[in-house]
């Protein structure tokens, strides 16, 4: 049936195709085979750092995981909540005996006693009793603990929400470095290939005039240990891409053989700033990063847990109710049911020192939850302190090499000058031109580092929650 299918299908694709077109069979033939060869070339996505950002979000497993467990948190509530609701249990028995008391109970039970059965009361020989039943149940009371369990479940889900906004606040920090990083690693290269194409086009100059006898042996050797030193920079920068490449696709939830792209940032690049002082941007990290509000979460929960142990020292109540009906036979007859409804009220009066220590445990799970809590706004404080302090370096990194551009502009300009007159070294000349080159490199990747170490701040003090 498939193979029919995919025959019309063809029949009709291929007069589509003769009817659409003029050319020659040659030309269909031609076409065909380059639309197939598009088709299997692998075509990859290319990602600006906005676009990175937004896959990364709904496609990192990070993220994904973190999203499960809140799942996972509300079927908890879910479960604590259930105590709350009555419970509900079918059950059917069946008991043979020829104990008399338990004769004499089916015999009462199944509304067949007579004159007669108390005559073979000692002696009643074997009987059976089917027992079809409902059995309900609701808590009453449980020493708060139903009460404690729920809110513990509650708060639960609001740390799962926590995690998740710790996930991505670290992810877009994560991705809008690692974004910078590929572009400030493709600058070294830049800087690395014109170092090498400079100092190869002066070598062979050098090599000739060296031929020529105008120059010496040590200036051809010194521009080939140039040129090692040139090619040695490129294979580090052309691993440092790969390197930075393959954390964005890690990131990005990518596998490794996944073709894709790295969009060039913007001809007018972000002006990174810091406006904001240390204490006022510690205050705000302390107000609004996820993993304090997880913490303080974590406290509740574990007192929450604490006190629903302490309710094991209360007495429990619980009200029942039963219908069902006792018989010889399988089946069910109105004429013998029987109803049971009660309340049942009991209380631990020794558990083995199990009770006790249960709390003991919960009061030590607390004072853990507790130190969690200050630990993590050390961490947090630290965090803040060191981006802070990267913020200013880059800042001032910055403003260094874009002073140091046209002293490189400037120098090489002499350097030329001092070279038409044979008054510098070819060497002296080639390090002019590589240190401008390197120069207005270094201006770009410490814009670059500086707009990393923004983002490193923006996440210090939870902006990307």
């Amino acid at each position: 049936m498939l193979k029919a299918i995919r025959y019309k299908l063809a029949l009709g694709l291929l007069s589509i195709l003769l009817l659409s077109s003029g050319s020659s069979v040659a030309e269909q033939v031609h076409q065909k085979s380059a639309d197939k060869a598009a088709a299997e070339k692998p075509i990859g996505q290319s990602f600006t750092l906005d676009q990175a950002i937004d896959y990364a979000l709904s496609n990192n497993p990070d993220l994904q995981i973190a999203a499960e467990r809140i799942g996972q948190a509300e079927a908890q509530l879910g479960v604590a909540l259930s105590a709350f609701y009555p419970q509900l249990t079918a059950k059917v028995g069946y008991d043979h005996s020829n104990n008399p008391a338990q004769v004499f109970s089916m015999i009462v039970a199944q509304r067949d006693f007579n004159a007669n059965s108390i005559n073979n009361i000692n002696n009643p020989g074997y009987r059976q009793n089917f027992r079809p039943e409902i059995i309900g149940k609701l808590s009453l009371f449980r020493g708060g603990q139903d009460y404690q369990n729920s809110k513990a479940a509650e708060l639960g889900i609001d740390a799962a929400e926590f995690e998740r906004s710790t996930v991505r606040n670290a992810l877009i920090e994560a991705v809008t470095a690692s974004y910078y990083a590929y572009l400030a690693a493709q600058e070294a290269d830049k800087v690395a290939q014109d170092s090498i194409a400079a100092i190869t086009s002066e070598l062979k100059q050098t090599k000739l005039r060296y031929e020529a006898g105008t120059v010496l042996k040590s200036d051809v050797l010194s521009l080939e240990v140039k040129l090692a030193e040139a090619q040695e920079a490129e294979i580090r920068a052309a691993n440092g891409i790969e390197l930075a490449k393959t954390g964005i696709a890690t990131l990005l939830g990518l596998a490794t053989d996944q073709a894709f792209t790295v969009a060039s940032a913007a001809s007018k690049l972000p002006e990174p700033k810091l406006s904001v002082a240390f204490n006022d941007l510690l205050e705000l990290a302390m107000t609004q990063r996820p993993e304090v509000k997880a913490a303080a979460s974590q406290v509740e929960i574990a007192q929450a847990k604490l006190k629903s142990e302490q309710g094991a020292y209360l007495p429990k109540a619980d009200a029942y109710v039963s219908y069902g009906q006792n018989s010889q036979s399988p089946g069910f007859s109105s004429a013998k049911d029987n109803v049971t409804a009660g309340v049942s009220v009991e209380m631990d009066l020794f558990s083995g020192l199990e009770t006790k220590n249960r709390v003991s445990a919960a009061e030590r799970k607390a004072a853990e939850a507790r130190e969690t809590e200050r630990k993590t706004k050390l961490a947090i404080e630290q965090e803040v302190k060191i981006a802070f302090l990267k913020m200013e370096e880059a800042l001032a990194r910055m403003r260094v090499t874009e002073a140091s551009v046209a002293a490189a502009d400037e120098a090489l300009r002499l350097v030329n000058e001092q070279r038409r007159a044979e008054t510098v070294t070819v060497t002296r000349y080639i390090e002019a031109e590589v240190a401008k080159n390197k120069a207005h490199s270094n201006t770009i990747a410490a814009h670059y580092d500086a707009l990393g170490a923004e983002a490193a701040l923006k996440k210090a003090v939870g902006d990307w929650k």
